[in-house]
């Protein structure tokens, strides 16, 4: 098989940055977080999965993609949720179905772990994105979400 899916460990740091840096600052236009905290950031999800774990997709080696899952607590459900805060593939090899099948392998670890559920948020203009949502039994959600940004 041309890719493989699974979980970040230590020696996909250096690689894994440089792609969630690029899917900050080209996909997002953000301003860059700097590669050092990206690095920490992974450490710091490596050490305490508890906070989060993520998921890297490889073609023939070549890291193509990741997810960034987080947890927090239903107290409605009295049970774990998962957050998935991020899901990129690279732009090379979007249309070919890895966004799909790395989403299939993030519910399925939902599932598997016993989460209540999975939230995420996409752009209102990300069609192609909601698609895929929608696909796989994703439902634009009852609740009216806010933010604050500091």
């Amino acid at each position: 098989m041309s890719i493989r899916i699974r979980t970040v460990e230590a020696e996909d740091i250096p690689s894994l940055a440089e792609a969630m840096q690029t899917y900050i600052v080209d996909h997002y236009e953000h301003p860059d977080p700097g590669i050092g905290k990206l690095k920490t950031l992974i450490k710091k999800l490596l050490a305490q999965p508890e906070i989060g774990i993520q998921f890297i997709v490889e073609h023939y080696g070549d890291l193509i993609g990741f997810a960034t899952l987080y947890q927090t607590f239903s107290t409605l459900q009295v049970k774990k949720t998962a957050i998935l805060n991020d899901l990129y593939i690279d732009p090379e090899f979007q249309g070919q179905h890895y966004g799909k099948e790395l989403l299939e392998f993030v519910l399925s670890y939902v599932q598997s772990e016993d989460f209540a559920g999975m939230v995420l948020e996409t752009d209102r203009a990300n069609k192609k994105a909601r698609r895929l949502y929608e696909s796989l039994g994703g439902a634009k959600s009852a609740w009216t979400h806010y933010e604050w940004e500091f």
